[in-house]
């Protein structure tokens, strides 16, 4: 699916498609990567920290990356600085700066297989992810598919596909995180926090601009 601009009436809508990565660490460290294969700004990747004294902190690979997110979320910190991923044989590697990620994804519970049976056409429209957000619906607690986040911007996750994250291994500014660890409390960078399970969530989502 190629990345879209659009429009309704006066705003403009962004769409990003990719995957995010939500994990928690023993040393109380949250992490949320997001891997966005298309996007408005092209390819690229960014990392969200929270850390176990509460700071949150954005790593982004430019200027321009940076600004969108920092106005979508809520930081305390925000570094521009490489960010690189490589994906093999089910391992995940992140470098990004001070920091050094490394996770495993394991096979799909019978959620990610429903979710992997939904057409990126439907997934791609604010209606599927509207739909998904309601209370009768499966998603993992503390998941929000729609709310609005800074700068009077709506935004709409349409979720594809979940897989569990197996092994994680992190480490920031030369500390070791420690071992894998719930995401829990829930991260507060926008209107929903990852799954309180870490997993690795294939999204389609879409931004629409404040007037």
């Amino acid at each position: 699916m190629s990345c879209t601009r659009c429009t309704r009436g006066r705003r403009r809508r962004l769409r990003f498609d990719g995957w995010i990565a939500g994990v928690g660490t023993s040393s109380g460290t949250r992490l949320v990567l997001g891997h966005w294969r298309q996007s408005p700004f092209g390819p690229f990747s960014d990392v969200m920290i929270e850390r176990d004294d509460g700071e949150r902190l954005l790593l982004a690979p430019s200027h321009r990356t940076a600004d969108f997110v920092s106005g979508t979320y809520s930081f305390d910190t925000v570094r521009v600085v490489p960010v690189e991923v490589s994906v093999a044989d089910g391992t995940w590697r992140v470098a990004a700066g001070p920091l050094e990620l490394r996770f495993t994804v394991g096979r799909r519970r019978p959620l990610g297989v429903l979710l992997r049976a939904v057409p990126g056409v439907l997934a791609a429209r604010p209606a599927w992810a509207a739909l998904a957000n309601g209370p009768a619906h499966l998603l993992p607690t503390h998941v929000r598919t729609r709310g609005r986040t800074g700068a009077r911007r709506r935004e709409w996750y349409g979720v594809r596909d979940m897989r569990p994250v197996g092994v994680v291994s992190a480490v920031f500014e030369g500390l070791d995180l420690g071992v894998m660890a719930p995401v829990e409390p829930p991260v507060r960078f926008g209107f929903g926090s990852a799954p309180r399970k870490p997993t690795l969530t294939r999204v389609t989502t879409t931004v629409e601009l404040g007037r």
